[in-house]
């Protein structure tokens, strides 16, 4: 895989580069609530306009419906990517249309333009290769070189990740050269012992991941929505929580197969509930309570991890060498459930061990609950890119970049 610094030693100045971001930022109307993809990405950007490139920048941003839809508009991410360049940042209103390409004709050395979210034109997901392909015709027509950065994006075979970098003189952005060496000190020679902690709301999301580190962890520890998948396993109550009853029988077939092998499976020994879910808007008080896991009401919900729940956690993973987290622990976006999640994080810099956040509601549970990202070893800019790296799937984004 060839890298940013290989091709700037060719000599980008002056030559069109298109990079492929992840801007796919939260959103409040228009106010990003969490900037961190932007941040990750920006370095190589500077780093390629400060050699004289004319940068153009691409990205998703939801999941509009093939078609332009201003609720999903990449203006703001614009206009952020100008503040942290401290340089004005030109945006195009369409993707490959009159406005991109006379943008992109505008640019000067060093300068940087956005264009507009690549999934308003429907070629960018089509899973037809001729779709596909003739709208990375069109993108690549507006650039002589591509650099992938966008890691949360590289499990996806779209027209921008996937087809485009066959069209141009491709390399890696800095941003995907981390992420992909922190992914190898997961996979290879991985010093132990290796605690996992997955949250998140559905157990299905992570099935994948739990079946490929069955074989690689020591233990792993369980909280989220996904948790009550496998208490009901257990056979315990859990009332009106989440719960995907099609997948007990996988959930029992994993444990069996955890202890057989001598991988220790934490799960939650006490939970938060409430009859209801909470406000996440106003953010009235809830006023949960908090019972043992093995004693969730018929008529409640349980929405974060326990206190001896979270000093559990926070014990296993001391001793850890390495660890991996995805997924939060309850509701963090509600102050009322939101200590079981930061009970974690703050696990995780407690401990001496080489520590991943791996990316999505995780990194962003970070920083909404004023963490110190700096404290932590790697915060990933891809969840999902993440995990289908760990489950040892080929991810279509990397293949592409690969010489």
């Amino acid at each position: 895989m060839k890298t940013i610094d290989e091709l700037l030693a060719e000599g980008v100045a002056g030559k069109r580069v298109f990079v492929r971001a992840d801007l796919n930022v939260p959103l409040d109307g228009t106010k990003i609530t969490d900037d961190g993809r932007i941040r990750a990405v920006a370095p190589t950007i500077a780093k390629l306009a400060a050699e004289g490139a004319r940068v153009i920048v691409a990205s998703h941003l939801g999941r509009p419906k093939g078609a332009p839809d201003p609720a999903f508009s990449l203006a703001p991410a614009a206009a952020r990517l100008g503040e942290i360049l401290g340089q004005d940042v030109a945006f195009a209103t369409d993707t490959v249309g009159e406005s991109a390409r006379s943008t992109v004709d505008a640019l000067t050395d060093g300068k940087v333009a956005v264009i507009e979210n690549l999934r308003f034109n429907a070629g960018e997901t089509a899973k037809d290769d001729a779709e596909r392909g003739a709208f990375a015709d069109e993108l690549a027509s507006l650039a002589d070189l591509y650099v992938g950065d966008g890691f949360g994006a590289v499990h996806r075979k779209h027209a921008s990740v996937f087809d485009l970098p066959a069209r141009l003189p491709h390399a890696a952005g800095d941003l995907i050269a981390t992420e992909v060496g922190v992914l190898k000190k997961l996979t290879e020679n991985v010093k132990r012992p290796y605690v996992v902690v997955l949250g998140g709301a559905k157990v299905s999301d992570k099935l994948g991941v739990i079946d490929h580190l069955l074989e690689k962890a020591d233990k792993i520890l369980v909280g989220g929505g996904m948790a009550y998948t496998f208490l009901k396993a257990q056979g315990h109550e859990v009332g009106i929580s989440l719960l995907q009853e099609d997948q007990v029988p996988v959930v029992l077939e994993y444990l069996a197969r955890a202890e057989k092998k001598g991988v220790e499976f934490v799960l939650p020994v006490d939970v938060l509930v409430s009859p209801e879910f909470p406000d996440l808007k106003g953010k009235a008080p809830a006023h949960p309570d908090t019972v043992a896991a093995d004693a969730i009401p018929a008529d409640q919900e349980g929405l974060d991890i326990g206190p001896r729940t979270r000093e559990l956690y926070a014990a296993k993973i001391a001793d850890a060498g390495t660890v991996f987290w995805n997924g939060p622990m309850g509701v963090f976006e509600h102050p009322d459930y939101a200590g079981g999640t930061a009970a974690v994080a703050q696990g995780l810099l407690d401990s001496d061990a080489f520590t991943v956040v791996g990316g999505g509601d995780s990194a962003a549970a970070v920083r909404i609950l004023g963490f110190d990202e700096n404290a932590f070893g790697h915060i990933s800019t891809g969840g999902g890119a993440s995990l289908e790296y760990l489950e040892g799937k080929t991810l279509p984004g990397l293949a592409a970049l690969e010489d």
